[in-house]
């Protein structure tokens, strides 16, 4: 049901199961016992790093009907998105599978989109069974934005480190733990910021407008929630959302998935995480957990995604950004 200019409020959609595999330095941070496989190499095996982007999608889709006990023909729909021309790791992967696909592109906020189009598939009464899946590669994500990481270049401070990881999960009607009861669509923001090695900057003023359209919205206020997560705006643009937040609401109970995912003091990445599986490994693994377990009850992930271009940005254009906000609540037994 539609609320207000930007939301919807769902009933009875679930999150079943969910999976999530990440790289070695993700592996190494401080949320690696959530996570359901860490690989240590690259590669993966493959000779590229765009096959090895692949093969982490590939495996991360059947770790999830594993886990849910189904073949990929008893699944209604797959959406699925990433951060290479023209969703090219997500086109390839479903080539592989019996489920009809809908790629989609939200760049770093590709996950929340997924979740809300699967949400909606799902009470159109259309489709019963829905998977959601994104995924991003360091290396990958280097080549089609900025070098290759073989050119070593030198890295600005408010540069992000993008994820190696892939993250997916089922929705439908049947009753689980945690359940998507509301989302708020983003606006495409644009402030006329053209720096591409500072893209938390870039993407804060669409996180702010899409967390404020949804407390407007809902009539709700941040305290209503446990915890308030953006995706991946660098400690820059964490520390934009935060001031904006507190000086509005009076906020507190906020955080960025790319901050948690690595331990910068320890970690050599720059400002924080970003990318696909950013947002999409965070939230599927050690949200969803701490939801599972009723450490946390309700809370918002503001995913947030810079749609820039690199031939636009070879044109001298501005970022636009988007942002997409999805509410997870724990159901009690």
């Amino acid at each position: 049901m539609k609320i207000g200019k930007q939301s919807l409020e769902f009933k009875d959609i679930y999150l079943n199961y969910s999976a999530t595999i990440v790289g070695s330095l993700e592996g190494e941070g401080p949320l690696n016992e959530y996570f359901d496989e860490i690989v240590h190499d690259n590669y993966l095996g493959c000779s590229s790093f765009e096959q090895a982007e692949m093969l982490l999608q590939t495996k991360c889709l059947k770790k999830l009907l594993a886990k849910a006990k189904l073949n990929d023909s008893e699944i209604d729909l797959l959406i699925g998105g990433d951060l290479i021309n023209q969703t090219a790791i997500s086109n390839y992967v479903g080539r592989n599978f019996d489920i009809p696909f809908l790629g989609i592109y939200g760049a770093c906020s590709t996950i929340a989109l997924g979740i809300i189009t699967g949400a909606i598939a799902i009470e159109s009464n259309n489709y019963d069974k829905v998977i959601a899946i994104t995924s991003s590669h360091n290396c990958s994500a280097e080549r089609q934005f900025r070098n290759p990481v073989e050119y070593g270049g030198a890295k600005s401070e408010t540069t992000t480190f993008t994820v190696t990881g892939a993250a997916s999960t089922l929705l439908s009607r049947k009753r689980s733990k945690v359940m998507l009861s509301k989302a708020t669509l983003g606006k495409i923001i644009d402030v006329g910021f053209k720096n591409q090695t500072d893209m938390g900057r870039a993407m804060a003023p669409a996180a702010v407008e899409t967390i404020i359209s949804h407390f407007t919205d809902f009539n709700s206020k941040p305290s209503d929630y446990d915890l308030i997560l953006t995706g991946d705006l660098s400690l820059f643009g964490y520390e934009i959302v935060k001031d904006v937040l507190k000086e509005k609401y009076q906020i507190f109970n906020y955080n960025d998935c790319g901050l948690l995912i690595y331990d910068a003091n320890k970690q050599n990445v720059f400002a924080g995480g970003s990318g696909c599986a950013c947002c999409g490994c965070v939230t599927l693994s050690y949200i969803i957990h701490e939801l599972e377990v009723g450490n946390l009850h309700k809370v918002l992930i503001c995913a947030t995604g810079a749609l820039l271009n690199p031939s636009m940005c070879l044109q001298h254009e501005s970022i636009p950004a988007i942002a997409h906000a999805i509410v997870l609540k724990r159901c009690l037994d």
